[in-house]
């Protein structure tokens, strides 16, 4: 197939950033002796902040004081790699380029606040490479649902088809196969299961292996 477009999720995707938040976590819960809190941050890999509040309730308990803890967390992520140090993911830079040299269109779709995303965007110097950006706060419902990837696909005015989905969460695949949109998985923090393995277009160990994946369908068209 020829493609036209390509959407990121951007936490474990174009940031090294799942792995940070999971760090700053735990140093909140070694604080207040809080257990198992890296199995519910893997929980809520793909989800809103809202979905991730009720997930952390739901399992610590309704008077579990999460406001308080994530703003800690917060505080202590943005201390260690706010302003630009927030590392990028192996081959995210070389793949945007590539996608904008080749006129494809490039839409970022993540579940974090917007007023997040285009801040560390801007830090990373990578806002240019981006058509659209739809974040969490701008759709009606969070991964698994496909809302996010067919908004994303409305505003580059793209058929969900004609479109790759790169993901590292299990709700970020069943997202974009809710879609329609051919998923690239790229695993993070999760490997990849049968389920994956059966959503996903492909199962790729990097997003040097998606731009060499990528290539493949740009020169067949030369052909």
């Amino acid at each position: 197939m020829d493609f036209d477009a390509v959407l990121f999720d951007m936490d474990g995707v174009i940031f090294d950033s799942e792995v940070k938040v999971v760090e700053c976590w735990k140093v909140v819960a070694e604080k207040y002796g809080i257990e198992g809190i890296e199995k519910q941050c893997h929980a809520c890999l793909g989800t809103t902040r809202e979905a991730s509040r009720a997930i952390m309730l739901e399992h610590y308990g309704a008077d579990f004081p999460y406001d308080i803890y994530k703003k800690e967390m917060s505080e202590l992520f943005h201390s260690r790699y706010g302003g630009g140090r927030l590392p990028k993911k192996e081959g995210a830079v070389e793949l945007l380029k590539f996608l904008k040299e080749n006129h494809k269109k490039v839409a970022l779709a993540s579940s974090t606040r917007r007023e997040v995303v285009e801040q560390e965007l801007r830090d990373g110097g990578l806002i240019a490479y981006f058509d659209a950006v739809i974040c969490g706060d701008m759709v009606a419902r969070s991964k698994p649902e496909p809302d996010i990837f067919l908004k994303a696909c409305e505003v580059l005015e793209v058929s969900p088809k004609r479109a790759f989905g790169v993901e590292d969460s299990y709700n970020g695949i069943r997202s974009l196969a809710a879609a329609g949109v051919p998923a690239i998985m790229v695993p993070d923090l999760k490997a990849p299961t049968e389920e994956m393995r059966g959503l996903a277009t492909a199962i790729l160990p990097d997003l040097f292996a998606v731009m060499e994946y990528l290539k493949v369908f740009e020169e067949d068209l030369d052909r």
